[in-house]
């Protein structure tokens, strides 16, 4: 969740790390803070809590703090309110280690106690100070080596975690350490730089070292080396990363939300190219085989929040074209279950960072119940990726709103054509239905394009919404699938308390909820379900709710019942949800904006969640 950055060079430390952490801020902003040392002398350190802005005017936008090495921090914070003295970078008793870190120490307490009894003593309520102290502890006990005091104290760590580390000892240098969160090194003309994520480096490098897990390295001006938790040394394989540094600018937009809602159809369109050679479904490139496709009997999507909605999509895609038993669970849910999985049971795992902890667990509790895995990412060389039976990489470029669009909407473009590949090895779809979906699929670019154009009417409606208290948003079939995701980005970015709803439950229970002027949005893009959701409809506003409909162009006779219309171009009813989900992130943008919040960083939100 939180942001890392790190840097050993001969230009001045504290700019480069800042700049780095404007681009991870999307990862945290309760505090921030900055650890830089100038030479032999001692690391200064300072710290600030709230955006980063204040960490830059309290140190001159880092010209205050001379160095060319050292770490840098935006928090998130889990153990510990958000305050100045929690904020990371944190130090030792005698300042011999300095560190910061993502993650969650669950045995914290316990550490913290077997601390104090050696005699350290703390000033924080956070789980990173006693990793810190606990490094300074084994580092004073052997040897005064970093690498064995830091993968001693691995041993003794459970929980996630990354480490960008400074000893008093060996100036110019940073020691990195991570185990099932993110961490990335890059490398450029004698500057070794360290990141949470890709963004915060792409300016300066685009050739990386993806460091694994319980793995540990050393960042000098000279290079990087890396070493296994025994502390031998180990060899890696330089990666370059193909996204360029402007694809995470705002590119003039307000924000960067908006921003990649405009990009969906550029990466709709790459995700499919991507996979779709000489009219047909290509799926060699994830290592799937048509062998494998007929073999299996279940197949299980699991995933996160809004990837967790794309699963429900997909349920109904899959089993409708597939005919194949198809469960989706939430991540969170799945690790700590027994599920009845076998060899011929595919796993789909759905993460737009590939590092989301709950999907990762349950990946691995797939493989140890000998399931095939396929991972649906947009990293690559994440950890998810790396560990999967196969992996379907989406093309959605860098997404910095915390709030998920274009990620979504390529993760459902991966899901289409994963159906399509698996019902043309199983031979439930003809050569002729295939081509006519293909065909859609091909037009779904143009048709999210033509959706953006006519966005201020989106816009006008939403201001009218400001002063909501409860919005409600109601479909059946793939339309509930639909209304989830709407609801999710109502609510995490315009704090107004949204539910989604399957329609045909409205009468055991939820509709007691409706008052007079509730606003409830209806879904109505399936054909075969349209009459039966346009009752429910009737049902709310019989008792007083305000009615906004979302239907396919066509279904003209909904204006005499809602209050507010959008029409969608009409598409294969499968497909119905990359078209419908395009005014609901609007308007769920739209209302945001005109409350003056935080679209890109909504309160106690990241955009990675590496934590349980």
């Amino acid at each position: 969740m939180c942001g890392i950055v790190g840097f050993t060079g001969h230009q001045a430390a504290a700019p480069i790390l800042l700049e780095g952490l404007s681009r991870l801020e999307y990862r945290g902003y309760d505090s921030a803070g900055l650890a830089v040392r100038n030479g032999t002398n001692p690391v200064q350190v300072v710290k600030a809590k709230g955006r980063l802005k204040a960490l830059a005017e309290k140190t001159d936008n880092g010209l205050a703090l001379p160095g060319s090495c050292g770490i840098g921090h935006t928090r998130w914070a889990t153990h510990g309110e958000p305050s100045e003295n929690n904020a990371h970078p944190h130090c030792s008793d005698d300042g011999n280690v300095v560190a910061v870190h993502n993650g969650i120490i669950e045995n914290y307490q316990e550490l913290r106690e077997k601390l104090t009894r050696k005699g350290y003593s703390f000033y924080s309520s956070t789980d990173t100070e006693v990793a810190v102290k606990l490094i300074d502890y084994y580092y004073k006990k052997y040897a005064h080596t970093p690498v064995d005091a830091i993968n001693h104290a691995m041993v003794r760590i459970r929980g996630s975690y990354a480490l960008a580390v400074l000893f008093k000892d060996y100036p110019g240098e940073v020691y990195a350490a991570r185990k099932d969160s993110p961490m990335i090194i890059g490398v450029s003309g004698g500057e070794s730089y360290l990141a949470s994520d890709v963004p915060a480096i792409l300016k300066y490098t685009r050739s990386v070292y993806y460091i694994g897990n319980m793995e540990i390295a050393r960042l000098t001006p000279d290079g990087v080396t890396f070493y296994n938790l025994d502390g031998d040394e180990i060899t890696k394989d330089l990666v370059e990363i193909k996204w360029n540094a402007e694809a995470a600018e705002k590119a003039g937009f307000e924000h960067f939300m908006m921003k990649e809602i405009h990009e969906q159809p550029k990466a709709v369109k790459d995700t499919l190219n991507s996979v779709l050679k000489d009219g047909k479904i290509d799926l060699s490139q994830t290592g799937l085989t048509p062998e494998e496709m007929k073999a299996w009997q279940q197949v299980y999507i699991v995933g996160c929040g809004s990837a967790y909605h794309v699963g429900v999509t997909a349920q109904y895609v899959l089993e409708d074209l597939v005919r194949l038993p198809v469960r989706v669970e939430l991540a969170s849910e799945f690790r700590y279950r027994r599920p009845l999985l076998t060899e011929n049971t595919l796993v789909v795992i759905i993460s737009q960072s590939g590092e989301t902890a709950d999907s990762l667990a349950a990946l691995r509790e797939a493989r140890e119940y000998g399931a095939k895995t396929l991972a649906i990412v947009n990293v690559v060389g994440s950890t998810i990726a790396r560990e999967a039976d196969h992996v379907f990489y989406t093309l959605a470029g860098p997404e910095i709103a915390v709030a998920t669009t274009k990620a979504y909407s390529t993760q459902l473009m991966a899901v289409y054509t994963l159906a399509i590949a698996m019902a043309e090895a199983r031979g439930t779809l003809t050569e002729e239905e295939t081509g006519r979906l293909l065909g859609e699929l091909e037009l779904l670019p143009d048709k999210i394009e033509k959706l953006l154009e006519n966005k201020e009417r989106i816009q006008w409606f939403a201001s009218k919404q400001v002063g909501a208290k409860d919005i409600f948003f109601i479909g059946r079939g793939i339309d509930y699938a639909i209304s989830l995701e709407g609801s999710l980005k109502m609510k995490e970015i315009s704090y107004i308390h949204s539910e989604a709803y399957a329609a045909g439950e409205l009468k055991h229970g939820t509709i007691s909820l409706i008052e007079p002027n509730t606003l409830v949005v209806g879904l109505l893009t399936q054909k075969t379900l349209y009459e039966k959701t346009l009752s429910n409809l009737l049902e709310c506003k019989s008792r007083g709710a305000y009615l906004m409909a979302l239907t396919s162009n066509g279904n003209f006779s909904i204006e005499d019942s809602a209050d507010f219309v959008i029409y969608i171009p009409k598409t294969d009813p499968h497909f119905t949800a990359s078209l419908a989900v395009i005014p609901l992130q609007l308007l769920g943008y739209y209302v945001s904006v005109a409350k003056g919040l935080d679209v890109d960083k909504p309160r106690n939100l990241a955009k990675s969640v590496t934590v349980e």
